[in-house]
């Protein structure tokens, strides 16, 4: 499965976060990293260039895309061939559904759940200036 990748987080700046990871059963799920994929397929209209934005290999993007388009009814991500660059990657409407679909649960469960984090964020020990 995918990872969940964050940027690191510089002094001062720390932010408390919500990853929602949806489990279907039968090892299907989306999450925050293949829905990342998807949103970069739309930004680049490259597997290979959203795979290298998220330091991960083409195969590693394409084996989970391809997951993407087994796990739902009509495909998520389908080739275009031909033009100047030699085709690419287009997100389908499909694809674009599931995306907006995630991110508004997500907004919601962000939203529904931000007492309870914040509750625990005060709980934390005091954050150091210390690498591990």
């Amino acid at each position: 499965m995918g990872r969940t990748l964050t940027k690191p987080a510089t002094k001062g700046t720390e932010k408390t976060s919500l990853h929602l990871r949806i489990d279907f059963g039968g090892e299907r799920s989306i999450g925050p990293g293949k829905i990342r994929l998807l949103e970069l397929i739309n930004e680049t209209g490259s597997i290979s260039a959203a795979g290298r934005a998220l330091e991960m290999s083409y195969r590693q993007a394409w084996l989970l895309i391809d997951e993407l388009n087994k796990m739902f009814r009509e495909p998520v991500v389908t080739a275009q061939t031909g033009g100047g660059g030699g085709g690419g990657a287009v997100v389908t409407e499909t694809g674009n559904d599931i995306v907006r679909l995630y991110r508004e649960m997500e907004r919601r469960a962000y939203g529904a759940s931000t007492p309870e984090m914040r509750s625990l964020a005060r709980l934390l020990t005091p954050p150091t200036d210390k690498l591990h």
